[in-house]
């Protein structure tokens, strides 16, 4: 087999004229991704170079397997938070043991993601709804914050959960170091006005406006050197014991994987999963809607085997769990990437800065990078979703705001269970409480609609009805007790007329109320129809005794079996 064969179709017909939008996306993208990198391994709770790492091997792993062009993969604030709150209840933060299970869990989450590729799960992008997605989004990106505002202040505090740290706050604070709280808080202003700000007024003083959108995420790093710049040469971190990352060991990261115990296995299998659903889903929506702004295409199935590769890659160079970010992966697409190749730019880059640069990061305060945090997860709160859910679908609003709660009152992995329980729920409820609606005929055509809706022509001993969803046991004793209010009504009827045009399944529960049924009518010396049942439907029924006595009144459209009704009650009334 050729070696070409091999590389992923962009590399292979890889252009000459695509290489500048990959290098200065590519740069652009690794002086932002520097502090992100130290900032969500400070947040994960493990030492600043483990994010720097992370941000190495996954880079080029999905460039390799991945199918998008612009995806930015590497450390996100919510997969690292929900690695801090998978490990933490295990391990002290920082500790060789707390390391080491965050390498583990990022090596898990790879193997599951890989081997759903590799069964072609990638369907499962959609297992959660996007108001499921917004709610647990938006309650850590709470989470998250206020988590932030004890490195913000400089206050020493080992509180878990949100009612907890806030009262713990409360009280230390008069504990607050006044320098470590001056800088943050200057830069926190200054990123939250760079965000809202920035790009308006260097497009009114003549930049472009590709150009002012760069600048304005690029104003982190900008923080970062003048903060780190100012602790150095004014000593704070001697004079006004402010907080500053250290020591960042320089050099490549030697590569190994973990041998897991079975203690370990059991306690992060879990975390696991949901860090690879979490991860996942987030990663395809940001690819998708960068995607369809170029009419390019993503594969679900490949995106699957590229953060499974990606993840893979971090735990062999000693990084924790990754996955596409969409601050990153926007400005990449901004910049002019054009293919992977830009990310494999950047990890070159990022490569160059953890064998020389390192110590460049020394007195960089974490004040700073909590605020570059802290104005990063902001922007994930999402009220829009809320406001357009409660006015169009207040069950999916309701879903968003269970699984909000759940993520800030019972932590981030409780959180996501609940959004899924909740989604099932949802579903389940709404398929068990099927639409159900009395049809009658367009007068002059062969067309039905609803009674209640529509001027039509109806039976005085005929009832039709339309059932909106597949039969099975969560609502087939709902529709047989709808049919027998039905015929209470209208004690004349002596047909009822079933149009299953909307009926994908039957399953044994809903076959066996339609077979009871049908004997129960028959008894009333009603006679049971059938119209527009969809062919594998039909398939199964025709194997069954309900589906050999109902061989002739089983119509191909309801205007048939509406006739035939028709033509059955004048015959008896003769």
């Amino acid at each position: 087999m050729p070696i070409q064969s091999l590389l992923p179709a962009w590399l292979r017909h890889y252009r000459r004229d695509w290489l500048s939008g990959d290098l200065t996306a590519g740069l652009i993208v690794t002086v932002m991704l520097i502090p992100q990198s130290l900032a969500y391994a400070m947040l994960a709770g493990l030492p600043p170079a483990l994010g720097l790492y992370a941000s190495l091997l996954p880079l080029f792993a999905y460039a390799l397997l991945g199918s998008s062009m612009t995806l930015a993969v590497g450390p996100v604030a919510v997969v690292s938070l929900m690695t801090a709150s998978s490990i933490t209840p295990m391990a002290t933060q920082g500790s060789p043991e707390y390391v080491a299970m965050a390498i583990l869990l990022a090596l898990l989450s790879g193997l599951m993601l890989m081997v759903a590729g590799v069964l072609r799960l990638g369907f499962l992008a959609w297992f959660l709804s996007h108001p499921v997605i917004s709610g647990f989004i938006s309650g850590s990106a709470v989470l998250i914050a206020i988590g932030q505002v004890k490195y913000l202040l400089g206050i020493t505090l080992s509180s878990t959960g949100v009612l907890s740290t806030i009262g713990a706050l409360v009280r230390h604070l008069p504990e607050t170091n006044a320098v470590t709280a001056a800088i943050g808080s200057i830069t926190l202003l200054f990123l939250l006005l760079a965000r809202t700000r920035l790009a308006g007024l260097l497009r009114h003083t003549g930049c472009s406006p590709k150009a002012a959108d760069l600048a304005t995420k690029l104003a982190p790093m900008l923080a970062v050197i003048v903060s780190t710049i100012a602790v150095a040469l004014l000593h704070l971190d001697e004079r006004a014991r402010v907080s500053i990352v250290g020591h960042v060991p320089a050099g490549l990261p030697t590569l190994s994987l973990p041998l897991p115990d079975w203690d370990a296995l059991r306690a992060l299998w879990l975390p696991a999963l949901l860090i690879s659903l979490v991860g996942f889903v987030e990663s395809v929506s940001v690819a998708q809607s960068l995607a369809i702004k170029r009419g390019q295409r993503i594969l679900p199935d490949r995106e699957l085997l590229g953060i499974g590769a990606s993840n893979i890659a971090s735990a062999l160079s000693g990084g924790f769990p990754v996955t596409g970010g969409f601050a990153r992966s926007v400005v990449n697409f901004a910049a002019g990437a054009n293919t992977p190749a830009a990310s494999m730019i950047s990890a070159v880059l990022m490569g160059i800065v953890v064998m020389g640069l390192t110590s460049w990061f020394h007195y960089l305060p974490h004040a700073v990078l909590s605020a570059t945090i802290i104005v990063a997860v902001l922007g994930l709160v999402d009220t829009q979703t809320l406001r357009e859910a409660w006015q169009y679908d207040k069950a999916d609003a309701i879903a968003l705001l269970l699984t909000f709660c759940g993520v800030i009152v019972l932590g981030v992995e409780e959180g996501i269970v609940t959004g899924v329980v909740v989604s099932l729920a949802v579903l389940v409820w709404r398929s068990s409480h099927p639409h159900m609606a009395i049809v009658g005929r367009v007068p002059g055509t062969e067309h039905f609609r609803n009674v209640e809706r529509h001027q039509v022509e109806t039976l005085p001993d005929v009832i039709a009805l339309r059932i909106d969803e597949s039969i099975y046991f969560a609502n087939a004793q709902l529709l047989e007790e709808k049919i027998g209010s039905l015929l209470r009504q209208q004690p004349r009827t002596r047909h009822v007329l079933l149009v299953l045009s909307a009926v994908n399944q039957l399953d044994t529960t809903g076959l066996g109320m339609l077979t009871e049924l049908e004997k129960s009518l028959r008894s009333q010396e009603i006679t049971l129809h059938f119209a527009e049942i969809k062919g594998p439907v039909l398939d199964r029924l025709n194997g069954t005794p309900l589906g050999e006595r109902m061989k002739e009144r089983i119509y191909l459209s309801t205007h048939q079996g509406f006739e035939a009704c028709a033509m059955q009650s004048k015959t008896s009334h003769r």
